[in-house]
């Protein structure tokens, strides 16, 4: 395992799901329910994402390095592109309605259940799933990929069950955007040079 890859795919994934429907959706769903149950649905469902994001980047990872790096730079940069183009305002109303059906009093595997189904639908070829694969195509190193991207995933959730409704009043999503448009212009930048260096 790379750490400092870990770290790195952690801060990117970190901040490209901040500004996400699903941290928003984690966050209504904690303000209505338990917050265990609704984390360990949202929990697993994250770790589903990333075993598949994991294993389209691995199978990517067998083509050839210099047209996989092209493709890996075009993807940060398309990413970086959707993130200034979206509305954090949209991203939110698209969380709560998201666990709009999701109503009256559960029974906790209900909850969890429940968790599971909003994250699996909401995230699936969300951009950070997207993110992870092209990061695990690039880096060519699944366990550190994954793990990364796992734990990012769940520290975002964690803090929008926990902490949700203070930090949308202190951190603006549109700033997070931002600054997640700026690493993965980096990125893409990064993954062309090394392209064309082949």
């Amino acid at each position: 395992m790379d750490l400092v890859l870990v770290l790195t795919v952690f801060g990117i994934d970190f901040i490209g799901e901040l500004p996400d429907k699903t941290a928003v959706a984690s966050l209504v769903l904690g303000a209505r329910y338990s917050p265990l149950p609704v984390l360990a649905g949202v929990w697993a469902a994250f770790a589903v994402h990333v075993g598949v994001a994991v294993a389209a980047g691995s199978f990517v990872a067998a083509l050839p390095r210099r047209p996989v790096e092209f493709v890996t730079a075009g993807l940060f940069l398309v990413g970086a592109v959707l993130l200034l183009r979206s509305d954090p305002e949209e991203s939110a109303e698209a969380g709560e309605h998201e666990v709009e059906g999701i109503s009256g009093d559960r029974k906790t595997l209900a909850v969890v259940g429940a968790s599971s189904m909003v994250v699996l639908v909401a995230e699936f070829g969300d951009l950070t799933q997207i993110l992870t694969a092209t990061l695990a195509a690039r880096y060519q190193s699944p366990v550190s990929v994954g793990i990364g991207a796992l734990l990012a995933l769940w520290a975002v959730s964690g803090l929008a069950v926990a902490f949700g409704q203070t930090l949308l009043k202190l951190v603006p999503l549109r700033r997070v955007q931002q600054v997640a448009a700026v690493v993965l212009v980096v990125m893409s930048a990064l993954a062309l040079v090394s392209a064309v260096r082949g």
